[in-house]
């Protein structure tokens, strides 16, 4: 599909009808054995926002095909569906959004109570280049981060080759072998009005 056709703020994950693919990434200590274990081990900080994207290429945007300091390990996280529809569902816009709230002390208010927040950044192309389109980004806070860590996820993955050998194609210019290479994410079905509170004035 061409880009400039993608809907401005439209989820793209990859997902099974149970689950739903994010990522993150961490420094080795976090990341190895989480992988390793399947869950995010006891030093992950629960009570602390973490972010969670469904786009695999902001992500590698964010971590710099995992070569920024303390993100070197590139971890792709199945949680389940329902959790992330519940976040979704609480969620609070990350920013003032004239027409969508009602006044600035409002939506102050509403995302100091929220466990979750979105942010919709602009989705990147395999030269990590902004593309029209935006990438949400969810972050979860206090309870909502447990949940995540302790109860909604399924599998944690180290995909730090992977995103390895997809930067070395785009180096070499080898863009079709990278792009064969990238997760299959197609656009995540929400239920209708879920999205309504959290894209700018209710697009």
């Amino acid at each position: 599909m061409d880009p400039v056709a993608e809907p401005k703020y439209q989820i793209r994950a990859l997902h099974t009808e149970s689950t739903v693919t994010v990522y993150q990434a961490y420094a080795p200590e976090i990341g190895l054995p989480a992988a390793r274990e399947g869950r995010f081990p006891g030093v992950w900080q629960r009570d602390r926002m973490t972010w969670i994207k469904p786009s695999f290429l902001w992500m590698m945007y964010r971590c710099g095909w995992g070569a920024k300091e303390r993100q070197e390990t590139v971890l792709a996280v199945e949680i389940s569906r329902e959790g992330f529809e519940w976040a979704l569902k609480h969620a609070c816009l990350s920013h003032y959004e004239h027409g969508l709230h009602a006044d600035r002390d409002t939506w102050k208010r509403q995302l100091k109570r929220a466990p979750a927040r979105v942010q919709w950044d602009p989705e990147r192309d395999l030269h990590l280049q902004p593309l029209a389109h935006r990438s949400l980004q969810l972050g979860l806070a206090g309870g909502a981060a447990r949940l995540y860590a302790d109860e909604w996820t399924v599998s944690i993955t180290d995909i730090t080759s992977l995103a390895h050998t997809i930067h070395a194609h785009v180096q070499d210019g080898e863009l079709d072998a990278a792009r064969q290479l990238l997760p299959r994410e197609r656009p995540y079905p929400v239920t209708e009005g879920v999205l309504t509170h959290l894209t700018a004035s209710g697009q």
